[in-house]
């Protein structure tokens, strides 16, 4: 075992005990996150208005707390980076995560308190190492760099006391330094705001070095990897960094480019480690290789409520941990001491296990298909895809679907709009497979698909490679956490997809 896994291993030991102790009392955890919170938000303008002071069971703070989005809390977000204190947490907001969501144009702007930078932001990346090392005790992860992707934009000064830019932004900022000594590329490289620029000044820098670890969203980082290949003139990246071992990956489903990294690392060692985070929090940290079920952090002044998806226009059937159930497809709902309140994040999650609470992320609020009544899920398309691509060869680098409406008498229809990777030597084969496999997963959609009563079969266009990321280009979203957006219930993604001239 190398010493320095060894080392760490010892030094993680009472956290990783911590993360114990939460799988086997999650409700007490839970419950004592929510009383902490309560006492610091009673002294704030928010906790008074709802009167948190004295508040001590979740039914109370269910009836007299609201639950929020972005929309309605927007605000009061507003109104912290102008310096008001004492709003939502106690004293001023400092930083606040600037994310545009996956299709709004308008920039959103998540408040980060001080407590929520170590508690929760910080916290999280040390976990997911604690975690690695602890399922791969002789792994040489240590004795290199981390390479990480962020996002472009800098710090900006917001009023008087306030910051604003990416996560990993302010991530960077806040960072000790003996954990940014394992980070590369250097913050003036990461922080450059033009992708192409960037990915340029990764390979000189990082090309060359002991690098064994990598991060972020598996699409933006394929398109990093791909050009460090270029550069080098190499066949894969092992040839490049033959001791990587580790991609620490969020914000999509990492199934349909499995096969793709699988060529890029052609190697067992290469390990896989799925993340939910996201500027609002981080939630959940895959801890079974290779399950793709990630457990549900509960210690992190986070705490949590799930409201069933069919129950969208009824808030007051959110229910806490003690109340969610396996298969079910819930709202996330969190309480934090980011200075959230009930704030629904438009993510939607399916626990796999309650004991331990494990989860899958399955898609978007308002991210579905269901112009036909046939309700698809992300998660349930991605599933499809992955099959599809095992069963034909295919690599798929990126996809949207959106509907077909009924017109003129014909029936309704999917249309898959796909950026190939690796084509299928037979595209309807390929197709077929999608739609064999969703009516599996889906008794709704093969319902509308029996016979071709509602809903004739997928329709499929084939774009030319770069097609998606020049969307993402042409709509501002480009590098860091964005993403195209898998299912919509309307046409307008897939329209502006259609319109790029490459």
């Amino acid at each position: 075992m190398p010493l320095s896994t060894t080392l760490a291993n010892i030094a993680f030991a009472p956290r990783h005990a911590a993360i114990a102790r939460f799988m086997r009392d999650p409700f007490g955890v839970q419950q004592r996150q929510l009383d902490w919170l309560l006492r610091c938000g009673a002294a704030t303008r928010y906790g008074r208005e709802y009167g948190m002071e004295g508040m001590r069971t979740v039914e109370q703070f269910q009836q007299r707390v609201p639950v929020v989005d972005y929309e309605s809390a927007g605000e009061l977000f507003l109104r912290a980076r102008a310096g008001e204190g004492d709003l939502l947490w106690p004293g001023k907001v400092r930083w606040f995560a600037k994310s545009s969501g996956t299709t709004s144009a308008v920039s959103k702007y998540i408040p980060v308190t001080q407590e929520g930078l170590h508690r929760i932001h910080l916290q999280g990346p040390r976990d997911v190492m604690i975690t690695y090392l602890h399922n791969y005790p002789r792994s040489k992860v240590l004795s290199g760099k981390l390479l990480t992707l962020g996002g472009s934009k800098k710090i900006e000064k917001e009023g008087e006391t306030a910051f604003s830019g990416d996560l990993s932004a302010i991530l960077i900022e806040n960072t000790p330094r003996w954990a940014s000594r394992r980070r590369c590329p250097p913050p003036e490289v990461a922080l450059i705001p033009d992708f192409e620029q960037k990915i340029d000044a990764i390979c000189r820098s990082t090309v060359g070095r002991e690098v064994t670890s990598f991060a972020g969203v598996p699409s933006w980082n394929l398109v990093m990897l791909r050009r460090i290949l270029q550069y080098t003139g190499r066949a894969n990246v092992l040839e490049v960094w033959p001791h990587m071992e580790l991609f620490v990956h969020g914000g999509v489903n990492f199934a349909p480019y499995k096969a793709e990294y699988d060529r890029l690392f052609p190697s067992e060692a290469m390990h896989y480690m799925d993340t939910y985070n996201a500027s609002e929090g981080f939630f959940s940290i895959e801890d079974v290789p290779g399950s793709g079920d990630m457990l549900l952090l509960l210690d992190y002044g986070q705490f949590y409520e799930f409201l069933p998806v069919d129950s969208l226009d009824d808030r007051s059937k959110a229910v806490p941990l003690e109340g969610v159930r396996t298969g079910v497809n819930y709202a996330l709902i969190v309480t934090s001491c980011n200075g959230l309140w009930r704030y629904m994040l438009g993510d939607t999650v399916c626990f796999t296990s309650t004991s331990p609470h494990r989860i899958r992320v399955t898609g978007r609020t308002k991210h579905y298909i269901n112009a036909f009544g046939e309700e698809v899920m992300i998660d349930n398309a991605e599933k499809a895809v992955a099959a599809a691509a095992r069963a034909t060869g295919a690599r798929v680098a990126e996809y949207t679907v959106a509907p077909v409406y009924m017109s003129g008498g014909a029936k309704g229809a999917h249309q898959w709009v796909i950026e190939f990777a690796a084509p299928p030597p037979d595209p309807q084969a390929f197709m077929d497979e999608v739609d064999r496999n969703l009516q599996e997963l889906n008794s709704d959609y093969r319902a509308k698909r029996f016979r071709d009563t509602t809903l004739v079969g997928p329709l499929l266009t084939v774009v030319p490679a770069g097609t998606f990321m020049a969307w993402l280009a042409a709509q501002g979203k480009v590098g860091g956490q964005n993403k195209v957006p898998r299912l919509s219930n309307d046409r307008t993604i897939v329209e502006q997809i259609l319109k790029i001239e490459l």
